[in-house]
């Protein structure tokens, strides 16, 4: 009771002694009117309390490089890079050890994150070129399809590479807004390979063509993507957002700004990380200043992991077993950094398996956006991605590589390969100053490894755990009846069509 309600009623009582019998009934009958009113003026409306406005819904901010390994970050070991602004995102947020992509390769890796599938489930098994005539199937649903029913205004800027067309672009499938280019920055006409022949990169913005990349673009296209991400941030603060700031770099071939050529101990590839690293610091500057970090989730990723046949210009894996377009950990797994104050906890690392499926449902969840209509694969890890679970939210992760090629099966502690081919250096050393090494085509047997205490998968341990990996081989079985599996020739149930251009 407040105070003055209090010196109210004292005042009541000394005048009713005062007052006839009836005098004091009125008295009384309008105290308890008065009081009623102001009892009820202050009781909070529940409806207002628990229903969240537009302002307290967070905005999403993913930072997107391109073939990064996971060990080019000071923040997961790197020696010879600094990155302080991505190590202080980690420092403000937490560190994911164990963060995988939906498949070692570009395009299908971007079609899982955005769409919540396995690649594979929306008919994406493999990268798309200049002259192919399908793209991610506008009928799929992406992250900026959801938030876009509650809300939110989305953009993309920087490598696309889900089909070049215009109905496979980005503002055809959810974005308001689109500037960069449609494919990796190496499909132009000075790719040094011989076995590709490919016509000018084009820079988009929306669907029309507006410019042709060439190399003093290509050296300032991270301070472009950049100053675009910050002016969209800026025009569209008051609201929820959604940005992906999906950069071509560190995918050969490498180019840096002026600013930062010749500055990092790690020559050409460290001068990109480290202009990187200023982008990073430059959105969160824009953030901070706007008084609107605290309710935007910033995630750092990459799409997947280096292409080390280009040695010296394809980053490193940190130790981890082979690189880009294996299913070994090297190819799949993926340094993430997320900071959300108040939701993710600050200055953690977590060792939980997460992948890169499991963000549509999240991002839907935090947003209370509805989920895709169609079936996903992904599952809402808000728990795992806060620490509260140490369980993985999954009973396995499924790894495809090669068209459709079921290639391994991964629980919290244990991974089953099963017998493939793939490319690999083979113990050579990659290239040198952008010169690829060529890959031998090697196969692999089945093999189990447990990678808790060995992430390098350098122990098989098959014969130790038959019971382990007759759980594992069935449930292998169990998704290639779902998605299939070229290797064995089954054809899967549930797999929906690419998109096609006519």
């Amino acid at each position: 009771m407040s105070l003055s309600v209090f010196s109210y009623l004292c005042y009541i009582t000394m005048e009713l002694h005062k007052k006839s019998i009836l005098d004091s009934v009125l008295i009384l009958n309008y105290t308890f009117l008065c009081l009623c009113i102001l009892l009820g003026s202050c009781t909070p409306n529940k409806t207002e309390a628990t229903s969240p406005t537009k302002q307290e819904l967070p905005n999403f901010l993913l930072i997107l490089t391109d073939d990064q390994g996971y060990g080019d970050l000071s923040a997961f070991g790197a020696k010879d890079i600094a990155t302080p602004n991505i190590d202080l995102l980690g420092k403000e947020g937490t560190k994911y050890t164990r963060f995988y992509v939906p498949q070692s390769q570009c395009t299908p890796s971007r079609a899982g994150i955005l769409t919540g599938c396995y690649p594979n489930r929306v008919g994406v098994d493999w990268v798309f070129l200049p002259h192919s005539k399908t793209g991610l199937n506008p009928e799929e649903e992406t992250i900026a399809d959801l938030l876009q029913t509650v809300g939110y205004t989305s953009a993309y800027y920087g490598k696309w590479h889900l089909g070049h067309h215009p109905a496979f672009l980005p503002t055809n499938q959810g974005f308001d807004e689109y500037f960069g280019i449609p494919y990796s920055n190496d499909m132009w006409p000075l790719n040094p390979r011989k076995d590709y022949t490919f016509p000018p990169l084009p820079l988009i913005k929306n669907t029309t063509t507006i410019d042709t990349v060439d190399e003093v673009l290509q050296k300032n296209m991270t301070r472009l993507l950049t100053e675009k991400t910050i002016a969209f941030i800026k025009q569209h603060q008051e609201k929820p957002f959604f940005a992906v700031l999906s950069h071509p770099m560190p995918h050969v071939p490498l180019y840096v700004s002026d600013e930062f050529k010749g500055k990092s101990k790690r020559g050409l590839y460290g001068d990109v990380m480290m202009e990187l690293d200023w982008s990073t610091g430059e959105i969160m500057k824009t953030l901070k200043d706007l008084h609107i970090d605290q309710h935007t989730m910033v995630l750092f990723m990459s799409d997947n992991g280096p292409w080390i046949a280009y040695g010296d210009h394809g980053g490193s894996t940190g130790g981890l077993k082979e690189g880009k377009e294996t299913s070994f950990e090297g190819g799949i797994r993926s340094p993430l950094i997320i900071r959300y104050p108040n939701k993710i906890p600050a200055g953690k690392t977590i060792d939980t398996p997460i992948n890169g499926i499991d963000l549509l449902p999240t991002f839907a969840h935090l947003a209370d956006a509805p989920l895709p209509s169609k079936k996903i694969d992904g599952k809402n890890v808000l728990a795992q991605l806060q620490g509260t679970s140490e369980l993985m939210a999954h009973e396995a992760y499924y790894f495809y590589m090669n068209k459709n090629q079921l290639e391994a099966v991964m629980t919290q502690e244990w991974k089953l390969v099963l017998p493939h081919s793939f490319n690999s250096l083979n113990g050579r050393p990659g290239g040198q100053d952008g010169a690829l090494v060529p890959y031998e085509e090697i196969g692999t047997d089945l093999a189990l490894y447990n990678l808790i205490n060995d992430p390098f998968e350098t122990k098989n341990r098959i014969a130790n755990h038959p019971e382990v990996v007759q759980q594992l081989q069935a449930k292998a079985d169990s998704i290639r009846i779902i998605l299939g599996d070229k290797i064995t020739g089954i054809q899967g149930t549930e797999v929906r069509p690419l998109g096609q251009y006519n």
